[in-house]
């Protein structure tokens, strides 16, 4: 019995001790892995990330995450947490306090008559996976004749460092100006990003789907139903590449179908290491508390690396143009290509885009081709074509325009 007694005591200071380890470790890691996915946040470039008011501990840590946008201060958001370490895994409450418009006013609290919404996490120590969500509450803001009518949602979160998920879900809001009202919704958002180390390679996947989409007001009704937007965009050691395709179910107005079907298009051919220079010197200014340079003196720090975004020739892709209009009867089918005239870049001046001269030598720039099959005879007439023409060739030749081999009509011609 007596043994038995002297081995408890060196039992318990063990079991005390591993435990003790154990959560110094969780307490680590998680501060590892918070650390590391705001500073791959902040290379990304959209915006300048901050950890303020952090207190480390081994059973509590907490603090306030700061994100900026890198251009303007239209708003900023805060989001301070307190989080409980345990052995397996870490609990994480916090808030979400967006800030809005110049006087720096809280969203929750001085423009909206509520509470800022909670938001809670998980995070699992030995799979370093984090998973959460946050709930957005109904409110409506009332100010004379206008009116915005939220009715809540929900975003859930999660993933592994490296690669991101996000799923929101919002309900139909309402906004309303006397008689004319814009309304939305349901609406889901799925979002997935995934990235190397210090952003210098990502891919960003979004599917937005907003069942309906209305606007009213006295002349005018529009109802949009099955509006769906996917993109893509991904940054290689080459280029960027951002791919799009908008797809509608149908517009009406006056009980008549306006217009139905789907646009794709990419955009490629930004240079990869230009861009990083861009977000590098963003970076280095917000460092330095300098983000507020303005104009010129911005322009000035950038522009060597703005130009070298245009170096590769970026090119627009039409993958696919396929609209129909039963209302006016026009049909509109086509793909085709446009792009960027990138030699001897040192002939244009990005300071003085503002001057009439200067945007035409940039026009001058764009060459290219666009494809309209099986025209309607109205059209044909409109651009002054034959009635019996079927196809368009649009080409598009130093910034200029012609169809079929012909210049434009001089009512089009003008707007070049």
């Amino acid at each position: 019995m007596m043994r038995k007694e002297r081995l408890i005591v060196p039992v318990v200071v063990g079991l005390t001790l591993l435990w003790a380890v154990a959560q110094y470790i969780a307490s680590v890691l998680f501060e590892r892995e918070l650390a590391r996915a705001l500073e791959d946040l902040a290379a990304r470039g959209d915006f300048a990330v901050e950890r303020t008011q952090v207190h480390r501990g081994w059973l509590e840590s907490s603090g306030t995450i700061q994100l900026t946008p890198r251009f303007g201060r239209a708003w900023h958001l805060e989001l301070p947490y307190e989080a409980r370490h345990g052995v397996i895994s870490t609990r994480i409450d916090g808030e979400l306090r967006p800030h809005v418009g110049p006087a720096d006013d809280r969203l929750f609290g001085d423009l909206l008559p509520s509470s800022p919404p909670l938001w809670q996490a998980r995070y699992h120590t030995l799979g370093a996976t984090l998973g959460g969500h946050l709930e957005l509450a109904p409110f409506v803001i009332s100010q004379q004749a206008r009116e915005l009518e939220f009715r809540g949602g929900r975003v859930t979160f999660g993933g592994v460092y490296g690669d991101w998920r996000l799923q929101a879900t919002l309900a139909p809001w309402r906004l309303s100006d006397g008689e004319t009202t814009l309304e939305a919704g349901p609406a889901t958002l799925e979002s997935r990003y995934a990235y190397t180390e210090d952003a210098h390679h990502f891919t960003q996947q979004d599917l937005l789907k907003v069942e309906h989409l209305a606007w009213h007001q006295s002349a005018l009704d529009l109802d949009a139903t099955g509006l769906v937007l996917h993109s893509r965009t991904a940054l290689d050691e080459e280029e960027l590449r951002i791919e799009s395709e908008l797809r509608l179910d149908r517009l009406v107005t006056a009980d008549e179908v306006l217009l139905t079907g789907r646009v794709a298009v990419e955009l490629s051919r930004i240079n990869a290491d230009a861009l990083r220079g861009v977000l590098s010197v963003l970076r280095d200014e917000a460092a330095r508390g300098e983000a507020d340079r303005q104009g010129r003196e911005l322009l000035s720090l950038l522009e060597d690396d703005l130009m070298g975004l245009l170096r590769d020739s970026p090119r627009l892709d039409i993958h696919a143009i396929d609209l129909d209009s039963p209302m006016l009867g026009i049909d509109a089918r086509g793909d085709g290509a446009l792009f960027f005239d990138a030699r001897r870049l040192e002939g244009l001046d990005l300071a003085a885009l503002g001057d009439p001269e200067e945007q035409a030598r940039w026009r001058s720039r764009l060459y290219g081709d666009v494809s309209w099959d099986q025209v309607p005879p109205v059209v044909a007439l409109w651009l002054g074509l034959p009635l019996g023409t079927e196809d368009l060739a649009i080409d598009v030749v130093r910034g200029r325009v012609r169809i079929n081999g012909r210049p434009l009509p001089p009512a089009l011609e003008r707007l070049q």
